[in-house]
C-alpha cells in the first residue's frame, strides 16, 4: 500500500509575487485581469481573502471588498518557470506523481513514509524556493484533498481513513468535493446538512434519490476512493468541465461552454505536446441523471476547434432534454505531438491552423488563458455580464 500526499502551494501567483518583492508581504495582493475589462481575479494571498476576495471573483468586486491592494497582472511565463522548480522538488522524493495543475500534484510515496516525506518536502520547497505548501497526507485521493484542506495555510495534516468519523463527518456538506451549491440545497431538502449525516444514510437510498451521483457522494462521504493517480508520464486522458450555479435550458450557452472547454482541453494538450485521438462528451441533468457520448476522430489533432466541433456535434446529436446542469469535455487516445497522418484541411490549411494556435497559446502564456477566446465563448461572457 501506498500513501498519498497532496501538496497544494498556497496563494501560488500572489505568494510568488510577495517573495519576489518583500514590500508586498503582510499585504494583500490581488493577481488577475484588468478591472476596466471584466477581468477576474486569478489568485490573491490570504491577507486579501480576509476581505472577502476570491479567486475567479470579477475584479471590480475584489477592489470593492479590498480597495488598498496590491493589483498585479498575471505573469504566466514566471509562474510556469517556478512550478518547474517545485515539481523538480517533487520529483527527488517520488516518481510517481499526478499533476493536477501548475501549482498542485498528488504524490505517492512508500506506506508509512507519507509524513515523514511530506516533512522533507515542505521544508525543501521552503528552504530552496521560499514559498509556502500545504500538504495532505492519506490512503487515498479524496482524504489527502480534504487533509490538505484542513491543513491550509502552509501546514501539513494526516487523515487516514479510520479518523474520518471523529474529523470528516462533522464537517458541512459542502466540505466534500463534488458537493457544489445546487447540490447542497438538494441535499439540504433531505436533512443531510453535515458528511456525517450523508454518510450514516444508505446506499440504496442516495442511489434512489440521486442516481449513480448519490452512490458516488456515498462512498466520497465514508472516505471510500479507489482512483489511481494518472502519473505525468502516463497521461490516458485530459478533460475539463462545469458546474452551472443554476441550471440552463438555452442549447446556445451550453455551446459556448463547450467551446470554452474546448480551448481549455485543446491548450492542455498542446502544453504536454500531445494529440487525442477521441472526444467525450459529458452531460448532468437537473436529477443528476449523468450521460456520455464519445466518438473517435479521424486525425489525431491537438486544435479547440476540431475538439469543439466533434463536441457540438455529439450535443446537437444527444437530444438528452434540458435543463442541464453540467457539461464536460475529455480527450483520450493521446499521441505524440509529432504524431503525423494525412491532414484533413491540407498541408496549407493545418499549417495555417497550427500558426494561429501558436500565436494564441504564446498570448495565454503571457498574460493568462483568459486573454483570447472564440467569439462564440465571449458571447456567452457578454450575456452574462448584462
Amino acid at each position: 500500500m501506498k500513501d498519498i500526499l497532496l501538496c497544494d502551494l498556497d496563494a501560488f501567483f500572489a505568494s510568488v509575487e510577495q517573495r519576489d518583492h518583500p514590500e508586498y508581504r503582510g499585504r494583500p495582493v490581488i493577481v488577475g485581469g484588468n478591472p476596466e475589462a471584466r477581468g477576474v481575479v486569478s489568485a490573491c494571498s490570504y491577507e486579501a481573502r480576509r476581505y472577502g476576495v476570491r479567486s475567479a471573483m470579477p475584479m471590480k468586486k475584489a477592489l470593492r471588498l479590498c480597495p488598498q491592494a496590491v493589483v498585479l497582472p498575471v505573469d504566466m511565463p514566471r509562474y510556469k518557470q517556478v512550478s518547474r522548480k517545485v515539481f523538480a522538488v517533487f520529483e527527488r522524493f517520488t516518481p510517481e506523481i499526478e499533476q493536477v495543475s501548475i501549482d498542485e500534484a498528488y504524490l505517492a510515496v512508500p506506506g508509512g513514509r507519507g509524513m515523514e516525506t511530506a516533512r522533507e518536502i515542505r521544508r525543501a520547497v521552503r528552504e530552496e524556493l521560499d514559498l509556502p505548501l500545504s500538504v495532505g497526507v492519506s490512503a487515498n485521493k479524496l482524504l489527502a484533498k480534504m487533509a490538505c484542506e484542513l491543513a491550509k495555510p502552509d501546514g501539513l495534516k494526516a487523515v487516514w481513513p479510520q479518523d474520518v468519523p471523529e474529523i470528516i463527518w462533522p464537517l458541512p456538506v459542502n466540505k466534500l468535493p463534488g458537493v457544489g451549491p445546487k447540490t447542497e440545497e438538494l441535499l439540504k431538502k433531505i436533512g443531510i446538512f453535515t458528511i456525517g449525516h450523508l454518510a450514516n444514510r444508505t446506499e440504496r437510498e442516495m442511489t434512489t434519490k440521486l442516481g449513480s451521483y448519490g452512490k458516488e457522494l456515498y462512498l466520497l462521504a465514508n472516505g471510500i476512493d479507489d482512483r489511481p493517480l494518472e502519473l505525468i508520464h502516463e497521461v490516458k486522458s485530459i478533460g475539463r468541465e462545469i458546474t452551472f450555479d443554476r441550471d440552463k435550458t438555452d442549447p446556445q450557452e451550453i455551446l459556448a461552454v463547450l467551446a470554452f472547454l474546448s480551448e481549455e482541453v485543446g491548450y492542455r494538450l498542446r502544453s504536454k505536446r500531445l494529440k487525442c485521438q477521441s472526444v467525450t462528451l459529458k452531460i448532468r441533468r437537473e436529477d443528476f441523471s449523468t450521460f456520455t457520448r464519445s466518438r473517435t476522430i479521424r486525425e489525431a489533432t491537438d486544435s479547440d476547434g476540431d475538439i469543439y466541433r466533434v463536441a457540438k456535434e455529439l450535443f446537437e446529436q444527444s437530444k438528452i432534454a434540458p435543463p442541464w446542469r453540467l457539461v464536460g469535455v475529455q480527450v483520450s487516445g493521446l499521441l505524440p505531438a509529432d504524431f503525423r497522418q494525412l491532414s484533413l484541411l491540407g498541408d496549407a490549411g493545418r499549417e495555417k491552423e497550427e500558426k494561429l494556435l501558436r500565436a494564441v497559446d504564446g498570448l495565454r502564456r503571457k498574460y493568462g488563458k483568459g486573454v483570447v477566446h472564440r467569439a462564440v465563448v465571449l458571447k456567452r461572457q457578454t450575456r452574462n455580464v448584462k
